[in-house]
């Protein structure tokens, strides 16, 4: 199974990591408080980062779980920052 994103509301709400970098970048993520409800999470700006950090790192697809469509890596990370 290839890696993947699932974003909603702005921020992750699923994923398939495979790779250390990928991994590590999602440990970066969670070391901050997270919400397990992705419509009541709100991401500090370095969660933010470390999501756009874990967008670049995976080699996989970026899906958005409202639309359904595949984002490029660019249009993860314009949705991460600017939803809100």
């Amino acid at each position: 199974m290839a890696e993947s994103l699932l974003l909603k509301w702005g921020t992750l709400k699923g994923w398939n990591l495979e790779t250390d970098k990928s991994k590590a970048a999602a440990k970066r993520y969670f070391a901050d408080p997270t919400s397990p409800s992705a419509m009541m999470q709100h991401d500090t700006e370095s969660q933010k980062q470390a999501l756009c950090d874990l967008i670049d790192a995976i080699n996989g697809e970026v899906r958005n779980d409202w639309s359904g469509e595949v984002m490029t890596k660019d249009e993860a990370k314009k949705y991460v920052h600017e939803y809100r």
